[in-house]
């Protein structure tokens, strides 16, 4: 089994920390869907990060798609989402509160890196970065404290979107104003899988 893309992206390393935690062994190949496209492409022609490529062929791609797919393989001691509704509901909140926060990022680290200058969309970025601000203050509020409850899909991607965050934009989301999620994720960045997969 094999996981391509690279560690900078939340998505990947999402995926590369719950295949841990899931106990699944993979081989992770760090390829970009910049600098080696056609490398990628030869892989999946899509050059979606993350794609997953099973051991029978199968490729699958998008990290929610896939930690789906081994989350219904997981046994029970294993799984990193609540099977009760209610506690889902409320995992499943702070998940779309957290893949908004990376969506937000990419967005604006592509908008800075990838479009020239004079192309870009002052109000659009606007737009995005009080999104991106919004994600955090609601994570920031709902999110529970690390040593609350066991770690689960919902705290470990809270904790990679807070981490790439500061990775691309510490001058647009100042760690100082949430304290909850820099703890959080000072936290979690200390376990052994977010060791072995560290932001590239």
């Amino acid at each position: 089994m094999k996981l391509v893309g690279m560690l900078d992206s939340p998505y990947v390393r999402r995926v590369a920390i719950s295949l841990e935690l899931y106990g699944v062994d993979f081989v992770h190949e760090s390829l970009s869907v910049f600098s080696t496209y056609a490398q990628f492409a030869e892989i999946n022609p899509v050059v979606k990060a993350p794609t997953l490529v099973l051991d029978d062929g199968t490729v699958l791609m998008d990290s929610s798609l896939i930690l789906d797919y081994f989350e219904a393989l997981a046994p029970a001691d294993k799984k990193l989402l609540s099977p009760h509704a209610g506690a889902r509901a409320r995992e499943l909140q702070v998940l779309g509160l957290a893949l908004a926060a990376c969506e937000k990022t990419v967005q604006i680290v592509y908008e800075h890196h990838l479009r020239p200058a004079e192309k870009q969309h002052e109000p659009w970025v606007e737009r995005v970065t009080g999104q991106l601000l919004a994600a955090y203050a609601l994570l920031e509020k709902h999110l529970d404290p690390p040593a609350a409850a066991p770690l689960g899909q919902a705290a470990l991607t809270a904790a990679v979107a807070w981490s790439f965050t500061q990775f691309k934009l510490p001058c647009v989301v100042k760690a100082d104003a949430f304290p909850n999620l820099q703890r959080h994720a000072s936290q979690l960045e200390q376990y052994p899988a977010f060791k072995r997969y560290p932001i590239e």
